[in-house]
């Protein structure tokens, strides 16, 4: 696994191990310079708040949160955490693969005949779940330690958080099948140039109606959720080692400056900073 060391306390410090595919770590000292859009994933993303408060934006909730605080995000949840005030503040996030927790809820005597089941809770304060994440996070940056060990680690941390935030199958946002497919459409042809009428005529809707109702449904209107989808497929290609200036093509950006500025105003990391792992 290649290594960088990062000396600066405001930089990301990233973990991946090609051994550990389902899991991605992502660490940070300071983050009163490190600002985030409202943004989404096409993971599960659990954290905690090591140091410091800030402020923690989940679909239409607004709360600050402390040391202390366990965050989580469902996959597709709109959601971003920034400085408060300019107060120094720390925090550790991990980044799950839907399909490892899904047959992990699957083993765990969750019906085999659904897909993920999102959690209700967007934080929890347990004091069991913000030590053990911060132990995971620990065994996962120890080079010493065996691929068995942080296996066995992880599927008894995620293990435990079923137990403890037993996973809610309310349905998190309106079921419209033609916004689905609407989103489902940007999703997969994101690095094109696609024009509203192609989404319009695709999904069967009016320019007025799906502007009005997606941003109701997902949280981010059509061109953000496009743009969001861009730099999902930009991490995908940086993370298998994919050159930035390529990936930037690639993903549909005009060129590296312009992906190097939407990545790191959704991301708070610069390209370079997620390609690389200490």
């Amino acid at each position: 696994m290649a290594k960088t060391k990062v000396d600066q306390a405001t930089s990301p410090r990233f973990w991946r191990d090609p051994a550990l595919p389902f899991v991605e770590a992502r660490d940070v000292l300071d983050g009163r310079q490190l600002c985030y859009a409202p943004h989404s994933h096409g993971f599960f993303s659990i954290g905690v708040i090591t140091r410091g408060r800030s402020t923690y934006l989940n679909e239409k909730a607004r709360e600050r949160v402390a040391a202390g605080t366990v965050v989580l995000m469902n996959p597709g949840d709109v959601h971003a955490c920034n400085p408060l005030d300019g107060q120094a503040w720390s925090y550790r996030m991990f980044y799950v693969d839907v399909a490892w927790l899904t047959e992990l809820q699957h083993q765990l005597g969750f019906s085999h005949n659904q897909p993920l089941r999102a959690f209700a809770a967007i934080l929890s304060r347990d004091p069991v779940l913000y030590r053990g994440l911060n132990r995971l996070y620990r065994l996962l940056g120890d080079d010493q330690a065996e691929v068995m060990h942080k296996h066995c680690a992880l599927l008894d941390f995620f293990a435990e958080l079923q137990q403890r935030l037993d996973p809610a199958p309310a349905k998190r946002r309106e079921d419209n099948p033609r916004l689905r497919l609407a989103a489902e459409l940007i999703h997969e042809r994101c690095t094109e140039a696609l024009k509203l009428e192609d989404i319009c005529a695709a999904a069967g809707l009016s320019a007025s109606y799906l502007t009005r109702s997606f941003r109701r449904c997902y949280g981010m209107t059509p061109h953000a959720y496009l743009i969001n989808s861009r730099v999902q497929f930009a991490q995908a290609r940086l993370r298998r080692g994919g050159q930035i200036a390529e990936v930037a093509l690639a993903a549909g950006f005009a060129d590296q400056a312009h992906l190097q500025r939407t990545f790191k105003q959704l991301l708070a990391a610069t390209p370079g900073q997620y390609r690389y792992v200490h």
